[in-house]
């Protein structure tokens, strides 16, 4: 078979505006070989210098594993690559040269993992995702290279703690919420598991936010992650891809005589690639995860500057770093919507153009090379690009072109709201990329005759399947156009993933029914037992050996020790000293307070009407209002700390009203003596990794109760579970499959099963019915609605009263009751703190299926058909 490169353009190239890449910078269209880096070494090291020269191929050695070549190579970095001295050094000075050193010791495994990938011809995943919450690096990175006691003694010796260096490392803004996560644990398992891969990912200079809280409303602020530097990446502009936007496309002949179409596109910027070192655990292999930052072709004008108009003169350059300056801008404008198109195609645009170059310059040979995954929709404008490319660039014709696309992508749906399900405008499209929105017509034309010769005279599924909606604005529905070029359509946990082919897109399990497949999400227990709960680990470790962090369902090992007194007490104690070591970061970092008697009640996860942080604070209230009212004695209740860690959206009002109510519910509890000694209510603002790494393994009992049939999977619930705390549930996500696990008798399980819920929302749901018939809903709404939380100004959180009375999309209102009386079990459960720690202990022990480890096996066998290596 022929090799297939890509053509040459140099004349339309010419024919680009005044913000074309200079001559000779690498870009989308002549891109950097592996031949050209063989040059440019030759030209360094002399004409010897061969790919297969002893030169090329010597192995980087890691500097000694040793306190002395330690200490050297972290003065050496100090002094060299800081330019200072120890004893005029600052802690950021310590901290960037300290993680540089680790990272030395981290980079000949990189290098040879690198080699050992291009050469193997292997198929390889690549991981597009839009987020990537990545958490602290440091830590990770010691416990990859087996430097632990090795670093803490070479900084001792210098005079330095390492515990200063570590609280001096600023967590990476790269993701959201458990999309993010995930994506964090499934590189790390790749990793772990040798699997040759790649993730790639868009480097947020500003992140999502940095939440605050200004008289209880969240206020946004820049998260300046990389202000002081960051150790932790190699950046690499010579690698520079261009990427382009807008303008217009043409027919035209080429010299065989074959009519053609090129985009003459009217912008362009430059993608900046950045690699981020991903280590498995104790194996050598270490993967990567590259990054794209966006820079303008033409960051500066010297004339206009020199006329001084000085905003102008820059203007190109802050346009084009807009794309990667957020993650998700606020897309409620037309402005913010069309930059979050740019940001997404310039994300998969630089990422798929990348693979072709430094991987699979035969394009022909793309199925046997790699495996695409787009994690959530974000990255679907990735497959009219590869078409374009396969068509516009390396001129293969159409149904060859389809035919390869069909074979390489993969699509994980994270969803079952409608809403989270993207779509963008036709006109939008047509502006921004036309060259892509003639290739979706023709792919979307060719998909509905597929449709009318197997559904014959179904017109209305027709209109129902199609990629491009009409209805109620013409939309392009990027699920659909996922669905229709994936190998694979994977949920994200059984209900999800049978909701998926059921409700979210029955048509395309109709028609292809073999397409569709669940994958459970998991978690990485290296950063979620090991480095967060390390106590808890070295328990483990002690009871069952060694070995299980790389295979999790040997907790199960873990049962007969549930009978074992010294083991319970061992596994109280780790309960009670982690809750102080939670209250001593809280208290540091947001001066605050929390009692460690009491029972830690956890709900962290991203504030959305759906995952119902409104009926916990309904039941906040409830208990406060029982108190206050002489319903209830404040010693008969088991004493409780409720904890909350969320974002709302910048644009997502309600939510923001909600933590306002939260925060406001927390003041008022927390300043009342009548109750302030059993209930407590604490918020830390920027709930972030680092925190959760704190607060999971001091967590009593995780919080998950989102309406059932609306969440995924969850991640968060696998977290605590692994770490020993016990979960208050309804039968939704993952939750399903962690009671099954860990078993009835230690899960507390309540509310409205999805069935019932779709039979209510039928029959007509009528939430002030259930206000009007519950004398404690009533009491609590009533009280809410007074002012008593809002300083006697009724207005403040009227809209917040009127939508669970009249609205109440997510059922709140009629999950309440039962979820209550739920409570009181577990406050019932708690008093029993034998029985308590039985059941955390056996929620270790069952949970090992939630490992990211098995997720990958699962990918591997169900979608990817790849092999570690």
């Amino acid at each position: 078979m022929d090799t297939v490169g890509p053509v040459d353009r140099s004349g339309y190239d010419r024919g680009m505006s005044a913000q074309s890449p200079t001559d000779g910078l690498p870009s989308a269209t002549s891109p950097v070989t592996p031949a050209d880096e063989t040059q440019a070494m030759a030209r360094r090291f002399g004409p010897e210098f061969t790919p297969t020269s002893s030169l090329a191929q010597a192995p980087v050695k890691s500097p000694p594993h040793t306190v002395e070549g330690f200490t050297q190579e972290f003065l050496h970095e100090l002094n060299m690559s800081q330019g200072v001295q120890l004893s005029r050094s600052t802690v950021n000075d310590q901290y960037i040269a300290f993680a540089r050193t680790v990272h030395h010791y981290l980079v000949s495994r990189w290098l040879e993992t690198t080699r050992r990938i291009a050469n193997s011809k292997q198929k390889v995943v690549c991981y597009l995702s839009a987020e990537y919450l990545l958490g602290r690096q440091l830590d990770n990175a010691l416990m990859a290279t087996d430097l632990d006691e090795i670093a803490e003694e070479a900084l001792a010796g210098c005079g330095i703690n390492l515990m200063t260096l570590r609280a001096q490392e600023v967590e990476p803004g790269l993701g959201n919420g458990g999309l993010g996560r995930l994506a964090a644990c499934f590189i790390d398992s790749l990793a772990t598991m040798r699997v040759p891969s790649f993730g790639y990912g868009l480097r947020y200079e500003y992140g999502i936010f940095k939440q605050t809280f200004v008289d209880g409303q969240q206020v946004e602020q820049p998260d300046t992650w990389l202000t002081l530097g960051n150790p932790w990446e190699f950046p690499h502009p010579e690698h520079a891809l261009r990427v382009d936007f807008a303008g217009h496309t043409e027919r035209y002949t080429d010299d065989n005589g074959v009519e053609r179409t090129r985009w003459v596109p009217g912008w362009n910027v430059l993608g900046i690639p950045y690699n981020y070192m991903v280590p498995g655990y104790e194996n050598g292999w270490v993967n990567t995860l590259r990054l794209w930052s966006a820079q303008a072709t033409k960051a500066f004008d010297l004339q206009i500057f020199n006329s001084g108009d000085y905003a102008e003169a820059v203007r190109a350059q802050t346009f084009a770093e807009n794309i990667t300056k957020v993650l998700y801008p606020e897309d409620s404008t037309p402005q913010g919507k069309e930059l979050r198109l740019q940001q997404q195609y310039f994300f998969v645009s630089c990422s798929i153009r990348d693979f072709i170059n430094r991987v699979s310059p035969n394009v022909r040979d793309l199925p046997d090379r790699v495996t695409l995954q787009l994690n959530d929709t974000h990255p679907v404008i990735g497959v009219p690009e590869l078409m374009r490319i396969l068509v516009d660039e390396y001129f293969l014709e159409w149904d060859e072109a389809w035919d390869i696309t069909k074979k390489v992508f993969n699509y994980t749906c994270h969803t079952l709201l409608p809403e989270a399900l993207e779509t963008w405008p036709v006109e939008l499209m047509e502006r921004l990329l036309p060259r892509h929105m003639e290739i979706i017509y023709r792919i979307n034309d060719e998909f509905l005759a597929e449709v009318r010769e197997k559904y014959q005279g179904d017109e209305m599924r027709v209109r129902q399947m199609s990629i491009v909606s009409d209805y109620p604005n013409r939309s392009v529905r990027m699920a659909h156009l996922a669905t229709v070029a994936a190998v694979k359509v994977n949920g994200v946990a059984e209900l999800h993933s049978q909701l998926l082919r059921d409700k979210v897109l029955p048509d395309f399990s109709d028609m292809w029914p073999e397409k569709f497949t669940n994958v459970t999400n998991g978690v990485t227990p290296r950063r979620f037992i090991h480095l967060a709960n390390p106590s808890l680990s070295n328990l483990i470790t002690d009871a069952i050996g060694v070995g299980w962090l790389t295979d999790l369902e040997r907790l199960a090992e873990l049962e007969p020790f549930v009978d074992d007194d010294n083991f319970r007490d061992a596994f109280r104690a780790i309960k009670k000293q982690n809750k102080i070591a939670l209250a001593r970061l809280l208290h540091r970092r947001d001066d605050m307070e929390i009692s460690t008697d009491h029972m830690l009640d956890a709900m962290v996860k991203r504030l959305h009407e759906y995952k119902r942080q409104s009926l916990k604070v309904l039941h906040i209230v409830t208990l406060y209002e029982k108190i206050i009212s002489g319903k209830l004695k404040a010693e008969d209740i088991v004493p409780r700390t409720f904890i909350f860690g969320a974002k709302a959206a910048p644009g997502y009002e309600m939510a923001k009203r909600t933590i306002h109510l939260m925060n406001s519910v927390a003041q008022t509890i927390n300043e009342d003596k009548r109750v302030n000694q059993v209930l407590q209510v604490i918020f830390p603002p920027n709930y972030n990794v680092t925190l959760a790494e704190h607060l999971i393994p001091a967590a009593d009992l995780s919080e998950q109760i989102s309406l059932a049939g609306m969440e995924a999977s969850g991640t968060g619930n696998m977290k605590f579970a692994l770490n020993g705390a016990l979960t208050i549930g309804t039968d939704d996500g993952a939750n399903v499959e962690i009671r099954k696990c860990v078993g009835d008798d230690n899960f507390f399980l309540f509310g409205l099963i999805e069935p019932e819920v779709a039979a209510l929302q039928e029959k007509g749901y009528h939430p002030s019915a259930y206000y009007e018939s519950n004398p404690d809903l009533k009491a609590v709404i009533d009280l809410i609605a007074s002012g008593h939380f809002s300083g006697g100004d009724g207005s403040v959180f009227e809209p917040i009263v009127s939508n669970l009375l009249y609205q109440d999309r997510f059922m709140a209102l009629a999950d309440y009751a039962a979820y209550v009386a739920e409570q009181d079990e577990v406050d019932a459960r708690y008093r029993d703190q034998e029985a308590w720690t039985r059941s955390a202990i056996l929620n270790v022990a069952r949970s090992g299926y939630f490992s990211s480890d098995r997720s990958i096996r699962d990918y591997i066998n169900r979608v990817w058909h790849v092999s570690s290596m």
